[in-house]
């Protein structure tokens, strides 16, 4: 699992860059949970104020797209670190709907204030979640509308348990507390969804589940990489298909008070 060259951010957005092109055709996960966000967003469409509209972590405009279809109005602004996967989107978009941003920097200034923040998939990868998804629930004007899905603490038991078998590090990124992000949100929105979805995909060994991440460019690891011995006892050591690989995700949708 390589790409861990400080700084952490810069890995990210080489290894989603080196991947671009696949994120699309492989990323079938991301894009279930894009559409069910979305249409948890229905409700609150009717009542969100006027103002900007933004899609943080944006990729290849999987959840950007699915709120266009499902609420309409004004288009999402996409943002994302990595320029390949924003050029990804398929739909003929004005170039300001998209714009190259690190989230780690904040908001731009043209997102305060902002009417609604979607982000799917991408919170995990800052280098301080919690601190960031406050930053945007600061930036939401009253009324304002938040939906967040991001993978946490709890998925991938069968990785961190195979590594613990192995006795090998294990290089899996360390993902935000689910408790943690709702206390978060909470201080500041009215949380009109707030619930834990357990997605699991068959388990076709090590190899298989490590060549899917780094297929769709999700490999990068605050971790040095690992050497051939011990991947290859993690290999030996990775349960049978008989357990799932199971993707522990919190879906939040809010608005501020």
């Amino acid at each position: 699992m390589g790409c861990s060259n400080p700084p952490f951010s810069a890995a990210v957005q080489r290894c989603f860059s080196r991947s671009a092109g696949a994120y699309e055709a492989s990323a079938r996960l991301q894009a279930g949970v894009a559409h069910r966000l979305a249409q948890l967003c229905r409700p609150m469409a009717a009542d969100l104020p006027r103002g900007i509209r933004a899609d943080l972590g944006a990729g290849s405009g999987l959840l950007a797209r699915a709120i266009d279809a499902a609420i309409g109005g004004e288009p999402l602004l996409r943002l994302d670190a990595c320029d390949r996967l924003l050029q990804q989107e398929t739909p003929q978009l004005q170039p300001a709907a998209h714009q190259q941003w690190d989230l780690n920097q904040g908001l731009p200034p043209q997102l305060q204030d902002a009417a609604l923040l979607a982000s799917s998939f991408a919170l995990q990868w800052l280098d301080q979640p919690e601190r960031e998804l406050l930053r945007w629930c600061d930036a939401l004007q009253q009324g304002g509308g938040l939906a967040l899905a991001v993978p946490c603490r709890g998925s991938f038991q069968i990785w961190h348990q195979a590594c613990a078998s192995a006795k090998v590090p294990c290089t899996a990124l360390l993902l935000p507390s689910a408790a943690a992000l709702i206390n978060t949100a909470a201080d500041q929105l009215e949380l009109e969804q707030q619930r834990t979805v357990y997605y699991s995909r068959p388990n076709r060994g090590a190899r298989a589940f490590l060549r899917q991440i780094k297929t769709i460019g999700a490999q990068a690891s605050r971790s040095a990489p690992m050497p051939t011995g011990q991947m290859r006892a993690l290999i030996e050591h990775w349960p049978g298909s008989e357990r799932a690989i199971v993707w522990e995700v919190l879906i939040l949708v809010g608005r501020k008070r």
